[in-house]
């Protein structure tokens, strides 16, 4: 059962385009983890620049630099 929680700064996104980007991720995740579509979730979580730090960073990135399978290229 994958899970995509894609957290970015704000994007002026309309649903159609949303739909194109869930469509995309969930392909790929059934291609590598050779999941069902029925299976797979997206979420699009849009975060505020002056909030990053402290939403995502601070508690996602940060302390789990090791886990990253791609980290970022960029540091706080």
């Amino acid at each position: 059962m994958p899970h995509v929680d894609i957290k970015c700064f704000p994007r002026d996104l309309n649903d159609e385009q949303k739909a194109a980007l869930a469509e995309d991720i969930a392909q790929v995740i059934i291609r590598h983890f050779d999941s069902k579509d029925s299976s797979v979730s997206v979420a699009l979580n849009q975060v505020q620049p002056e909030d990053w730090k402290a939403q995502v960073w601070d508690t996602e990135i940060g302390p789990k630099m090791d886990d990253l399978i791609k980290k970022p290229g960029y540091s706080m």
